[in-house]
């Protein structure tokens, strides 16, 4: 059976540390962007370190290249000018270029989809995100705009409040609302994960929690 190779955006991140735990346990083979490769503590064989940002089209350009799909967990970096729409250009741009496919991203409950039924919660979660982070709020979703305009097979999860734990809960998805307040990490990786090869949410923003 043939060993996909993941490229990874995030992956020194809070969250994105977990997927690239789990891929390495699934014994994938990862190219991992990294802008500060020191702040990366497993150590692995199958890890290629790709030092980059994902704001420069060739550090993507080479992330993407003997790659077979793409994930990112990227989290906006400290007093910058937000990331996600100029890190989705580059991506979209690679994987073209190499004839890539599959992209499975992670975004906030901010995004807004036409099949949302957002619970009262959840859209006052997002007007708060729209008054007190309106760059970034915009950001993503231009993000999810340059998603649907691409020709890539695409997942965009939307997320609650990500709970930094290996432990493992009831965890559900929904094209159109958020029931649940958190999301495990090691969930988070386990269903970023099992997206490789499923075609459900293919062009699709679920949300991710757990019950």
């Amino acid at each position: 059976m043939k060993t996909y190779t993941v490229a990874v955006i995030g992956g020194t991140g809070k969250s994105g540390k977990y997927l690239v735990q789990h891929l390495s346990d699934k014994h994938f083979s990862i190219k991992l962007l990294a802008r500060n490769p020191e702040n990366l503590t497993l150590q692995n064989p199958l890890i290629e370190i790709v030092k980059g940002d994902a704001r420069d089209d060739q550090s993507v350009k080479k992330l993407v290249e003997n790659s077979d799909l793409v994930i990112s967990t990227l989290g906006q970096p400290k007093g910058e000018k937000s990331i996600f729409s100029d890190a989705a250009k580059n991506v979209i741009k690679a994987m073209d270029w190499y004839g890539l496919k599959r992209y499975i991203v992670t975004t906030g409950l901010s995004v807004n989809t036409p099949l949302d039924h957002k619970n009262e919660k959840v859209r006052m979660a997002t007007d708060w995100m729209y008054q007190n982070y309106p760059e970034t709020t915009q950001d993503k979703q231009k993000e999810f705009e340059l998603l649907t305009e691409s020709d890539l097979d695409w997942t965009l999860v939307r997320l609650p409040l990500i709970n930094l734990t290996s432990e493992h809960f009831t965890a559900e998805s929904s094209l159109e609302d958020c029931k649940g307040e958190n999301i495990s990490a090691a969930d988070l990786a386990e269903f970023l994960i099992s997206q490789i090869h499923d075609e459900t949410f293919i062009k699709k923003s679920p949300f991710l929690y757990n019950r």
